[in-house]
């Protein structure tokens, strides 16, 4: 059974960083892909980024070239480094892993029903 642990969120200032981490624990060579998703409150849960077991990484537009996702194999962690954190950054956000080949495709790799284990989440508040 695969376990994740989010850790990072808090509260930052518009144009601040934070750091999230995601820890992996239990059957790890079953998880082929981790990825960060968000809900903002009266949202869906939409998709962040996503490192899968092959190294490629993924982002979802409203990110690109802000946010950084990467992973400590020996550590079983996954890091998504925010930079220029925007207001409607404000969000509970959860990592999640993929749990079976074949890996998803790029349409759907940041969609949440690729997933089947999920974190309990970390509230990251973007907020002068």
């Amino acid at each position: 059974q695969v376990t994740l642990v989010e850790s990072g969120g808090g509260s930052v200032e518009p144009g601040g960083s934070l750091r999230l981490s995601c820890k992996v624990s239990g059957f790890t060579r079953e998880h082929y892909g981790i990825g960060w998703f968000r809900q903002a409150p009266g949202k869906e849960r939409e998709g962040v980024s996503a490192i899968m077991i092959d190294g490629f990484t993924y982002y979802a537009d409203f990110v690109k070239g802000r946010f950084t996702i990467s992973r400590d194999i020996a550590e079983n962690t996954v890091s998504l480094q925010m930079n220029g954190l925007k207001a409607d950054a404000t969000a509970f956000y959860s990592c999640a892993a993929v749990l079976s080949r074949p890996l998803p495709p790029i349409v759907t790799v940041l969609n949440p029903a690729e997933y089947a284990a999920w974190g309990q989440g970390t509230q990251v508040i973007v907020a002068s």
